[in-house]
């Protein structure tokens, strides 16, 4: 039952917070004439001056809000870490979700997208996003579920590291395009070979660490 509790409460609250950014993200490209199909050259007004940092501002306000949630359910600093990943999964799904609902937009999983912008603009087709988004809720759920069970994985420093590689590897294939995007020109080719590869070790050093969490004994609050 705890367990159940803590996953409802954390997609709920990543499924309102999804409907809401959505919605922000929507007044905005009102406001400023902007089209989700048009979002490719990068519109200058939406990176430079205020409204560039402000844009940087509500990223990191994003992964606050998101990491808090995590802190509050979890009890552990990996099951925190686990309730993290599945408040931001669910959100970022979500978002697409909500913003397809809204206007339509995006069009298919092969439709780019402009992800994040620290350090630099990060961009890919949506169904990168959306694959990485999967597999963090099914490892924060299924570290979740350890914990409370008792059987706390172990993220020794070649799990750790692993981990940490694949999640390079990831960020570098989605950066790929970022020098192209800040030069005003559309996205070219999204390096698919690098990202699988990112996520093939990630999911490796997440996999190794629930399973030794099983192997152990028992851990008791």
């Amino acid at each position: 039952m705890r367990f159940r509790y803590a996953a409802t409460t954390v997609i709920l609250f990543a499924v309102a917070m999804a409907y809401l950014e959505s919605a922000v993200v929507v007044y905005l490209q009102r406001a400023l004439s902007i089209t989700p199909d048009t979002l490719f050259p990068l519109q200058s007004q939406s990176m430079v001056g205020d409204l560039g940092g402000i844009e940087v501002g509500r990223e990191v306000a994003t992964l606050v809000m998101l990491a808090a949630v995590g802190c509050l359910v979890g009890r552990r600093g990996v099951d925190r870490l686990g309730w993290t990943a599945v408040a931001f999964g669910v959100w970022d799904i979500l978002y697409y979700v909500w913003l397809w609902v809204f206007v339509g937009w995006p069009h298919s999983p092969g439709t780019w997208d402009v992800l994040f912008l620290l350090p630099a603009p990060w961009s890919g087709p949506v169904w990168a996003p959306v694959a990485v988004d999967v597999a963090l809720v099914l490892a924060g759920l299924a570290t979740g579920r350890e914990v409370i069970a008792g059987h706390i994985p172990r993220v020794t420093p070649l799990r750790g590291a692993g981990a940490a590689a694949g999640g390079i590897l990831v960020i570098a294939a989605f950066m790929a395009n970022a020098p192209a995007l800040l030069d005003g020109r559309m996205p070219g080719w999204f390096p698919w070979p690098l990202f699988v590869a990112g996520m093939i070790v990630a999911g490796w050093g997440a996999a190794a660490s629930l399973r030794s969490g099983r192997l152990a004994p028992t851990a008791t609050d």
